[in-house]
């Protein structure tokens, strides 16, 4: 009797067993069918695949126009220069111990700033190089307005900013990019300009400094110059800077700061000039998207009714900032 109670309860326990074992595969053949919490098949955004404006700026090495974000961000007159002056930081909090700002400034930006390294790979690389250049370009077409105006003090330092803002930031990737050193060639023409500003030559080394941006440009691949989807991140970096120095020259409801006012309108001109340059595969493939950002661009340039500045600003910085958003939610539609 006992060895019959020991089979029927062998023969239970399997048959739980064997229903049990069919219950865990039958769920493990339905979790199969849809993507799990770590499942790295489907598309992920990484360093290499964007440029995003969320990157944190280093105290200890970002340029001045990088800076101006935290100056319109807190609306403090020169801080760009004040947090410059004041470096190296070991740690973000020596803002404050340093007395660039307060502790309840820092507070706003702290998700901001950082004093490590940001290491760019891939293509966020190639567009941060791109944004940087077309900085570049900007100044030198506001200099070359203001050149054309008989105005070379306040054409000089326009001419400066790029060997002495922005140079050093992409210098090292010139090498590797094959392309020749330019700075020489810059400062040759904030010399020519501080001490002969009526030489005839100033022209010819006008033209050879932007002939060497547009040759640094030429280092990344034609194809990846000419694609909208790169080109667009590039102008959305250039609008985003152009916004921070807009807002840095307003103060009090008037443009207090004209070299500013003068970097916005060069960043947004050549944002303009790269926005033409793909605006006809962007009219075919995204209309709408084209359209938005067409007249969006279009409004925006009003800000800047002339090279000097008007008595008063045309655009609000608020306004400014709106038009350059929807530049930037149009571009991501067009991105998707």
């Amino acid at each position: 009797m006992n060895s019959i109670w020991r089979f029927l309860s062998l023969a239970v326990a399997t048959a739980l067993l064997i229903v049990l074992t069919n219950c865990a595969q039958t769920q493990n053949s339905n979790n199969s069918s849809q993507p799990s919490a770590t499942d790295h098949s489907s598309p992920t955004m990484t360093t290499d695949q964007s440029h995003s404006s969320e990157e944190q700026i280093n105290i200890n090495t970002a340029i001045l126009s990088e800076l101006d974000k935290l100056e319109a961000k807190l609306g403090v007159p020169a801080l760009s220069n004040k947090i410059q002056g004041s470096r190296p930081y070991g740690s973000i909090e020596e803002l404050v111990s340093k007395k660039v700002i307060t502790p309840e400034q820092l507070d706003q930006i702290k998700d901001m700033v950082t004093v490590q390294d940001v290491v760019l790979t891939g293509e966020a690389k190639d567009i941060d190089y791109m944004t940087k250049l077309g900085l570049m370009k900007g100044h030198l077409l506001v200099a070359k307005e203001l050149l054309d105006l008989g105005q070379p003090k306040d054409a000089e330092p326009h001419i400066g900013h790029p060997v002495e803002e922005i140079y050093a930031d992409v210098e090292e990737q010139f090498q590797e990019r094959n392309v020749p050193e330019f700075k020489t060639t810059l400062l040759g023409l904030q010399d020519l300009v501080k001490s002969k500003p009526k030489d005839a030559k100033v022209a010819t080394q006008f033209q050879e400094s932007v002939q060497a941006v547009d040759n640094a440009i030429g280092g990344l691949p034609q194809q990846q110059r000419q694609s909208p989807a790169f080109v667009l991140k590039v102008i959305n970096g250039l609008l985003e800077t152009a916004a921070s120095e807009y807002q840095a020259a307003i103060a009090n409801g008037k443009i207090s700061a004209a070299i500013e006012y003068q970097d916005s309108r060069g960043f947004v001109s050549y944002a303009d000039t790269l926005y033409n340059s793909i605006s006809e595969q962007m009219a075919k493939e995204h209309p709408d998207a084209h359209q938005a950002i067409a007249n969006s661009l279009s409004k925006l340039k009003t800000a800047w009714p002339a090279v000097q500045p008007p008595a008063a600003p045309v655009l609000s910085p608020e306004q400014v900032t709106q038009l350059i958003k929807t530049v930037e939610q149009n571009s991501q539609k067009a991105l998707q």
